[in-house]
């Protein structure tokens, strides 16, 4: 009987050593999982890796500092008066002065070269229109956003140019009146 019990109490102690082997083989790698996220959250994994913010008096010594970011230059548009695609007898029209915002100053000689495409990329599209596109806030938004995508389109060097393209982040409207 007492044989029968030191194998039992032996089956009962492999039993529980597998479980004690599967709950290390889980809480281990979770366990460093965890202490590896904190590290590099916190800073200090990135920093070890050479990843993380510079010392500042290593850049006092000399080291390469990264251009501080430039103001954004503006660019003043003709006015434009174009028909809006308007049903009934009477032609609705708008009146359109604007300023495009551009990356560079130096890109202004490029944008003055594209202004035919320019000015029939922005007059096409508004002939296109409808006036009730144009009402309220929504409607401004969709129409600034288009015009930056023609913009864009506009001032692109030709395919295979080497030339960098100048980059228009915006359309600001002077005044927009339909009428």
């Amino acid at each position: 009987m007492a044989a029968a019990a030191a194998e039992a109490t032996g089956a009962e102690a492999g039993k529980s050593g597998g479980g004690r082997k599967k709950l290390l083989l889980i809480a281990v790698p979770m366990l460093l999982g965890g202490i590896g996220a904190g590290l590099w959250f916190g800073g200090i994994l990135p920093n070890l890796l050479g990843m993380g913010h510079h010392d500042t008096a290593a850049d006092a010594r000399g080291a390469p500092q990264a251009e501080a970011p430039r103001p954004p230059a503006f660019f003043e548009m003709p006015e434009i008066i174009a028909n809006l695609n308007a049903t009934g007898r009477r032609p609705v029209y708008v009146k359109l002065r604007s300023k495009l915002e551009i990356t560079r100053a130096e890109d202004a000689a490029a944008i003055q070269l594209a202004m035919p495409r320019l000015l029939d990329l922005f007059q096409t599209h508004l002939r296109e229109m409808r006036p009730e596109e144009l009402r309220g806030s929504a409607g401004t938004q969709r129409l600034r956003e288009e015009l930056v995508a023609r913009a864009n389109i506009a001032v692109a060097p030709p395919a295979g140019s080497t030339q960098a393209a100048p980059r228009i982040t915006d359309v600001l409207f002077l005044e927009m009146l339909v009428q």
